[in-house]
């Protein structure tokens, strides 16, 4: 079994001007940056092409969201096809804050991820449960039925990363213990290789995402099916880099 390629994206959300984010990324294209990592920053969408002009080639950029067609009458929207023209390669999808604030459903997400794939764009697949959901006991209920809608549209998984996101855990300063992203990871693990296939569970990179910081990165990235991370806030800010490194 190959092993996983550690993976760290960095979500902007709706955050920064070009002279914040030309700082940040002078930092990180500055920076040590551990060779064995894959490094993606979701940039928002008015800023792609600045990013994407701006990072050094070996840090992928990615949309944060994208629409189900090519293009037509959607005021607001961009396509699969306009973020490859750009020359961005990944795309975010299925974020709990899509999914919550604005009211995106399973059916719509897993629409986007298989007119994504179609048009050669990788994807990272957002899941996981909300404090209710978890203090309800169904945690895992709700991240397989998430999964589920993904799976049913993806034909090709290499060029899938799940990222597992405990909702009452993002921009709260709240994280889930190591063990508890651990459970959840492999439970998730052992669920894709109970319905997809064994080479895609040995193979699918499940990143954790959840107020990850430089402080316990190091401790999350030592679990075994712990992939890499997918991080909001701190992604802004230098300590980025070391959540880079965390498994340097």
């Amino acid at each position: 079994m190959a092993a996983r390629t550690f993976f760290v994206g960095g979500n902007w959300k709706m955050n920064g001007d070009k002279k914040s984010l030309g700082d940040l990324i002078t930092t990180l294209n500055t920076a040590a940056l551990h060779d064995g990592t894959e490094v993606v920053c979701g940039a928002p969408t008015i800023y792609l092409d600045f990013a994407r002009s701006n990072l050094d080639p070996r840090i992928g950029v990615a949309a944060q969201n994208c629409y189900k067609v090519a293009k037509g009458a959607f005021t607001g929207e961009i396509s699969p096809a306009m973020i490859k023209d750009c020359g961005i390669d990944w795309v975010i999808l299925g974020h709990s804050e899509r999914r919550h604030v604005f009211g995106e459903s399973d059916e719509l997400i897993g629409q986007k991820v298989a007119h994504a794939l179609e048009n050669d764009l990788g994807v990272i697949a957002c899941i996981g449960e909300k404090l209710e959901e978890r203090e309800a006991g169904t945690t895992e209920e709700v991240v397989y039925a998430q999964t589920q809608v993904i799976a049913d549209n993806v034909k090709d998984w290499s060029k899938v990363v799940l990222a597992y996101e405990p909702v009452w855990a993002i921009g709260t300063g709240k994280t889930a213990t190591p063990e508890q992203a651990q459970e959840v990871h492999e439970k998730l693990r052992a669920w894709i290789r109970a319905n997809i296939s064994d080479d895609v569970a040995d193979s699918v990179r499940i990143l954790y995402g959840g107020s990850v910081t430089g402080a316990n990165c190091k401790e999350l990235a030592g679990q075994p099916d712990v992939d890499g991370f997918l991080v909001g806030g701190a992604s802004l800010k230098p300590e980025f880099v070391d959540i880079i490194n965390a498994r340097a």
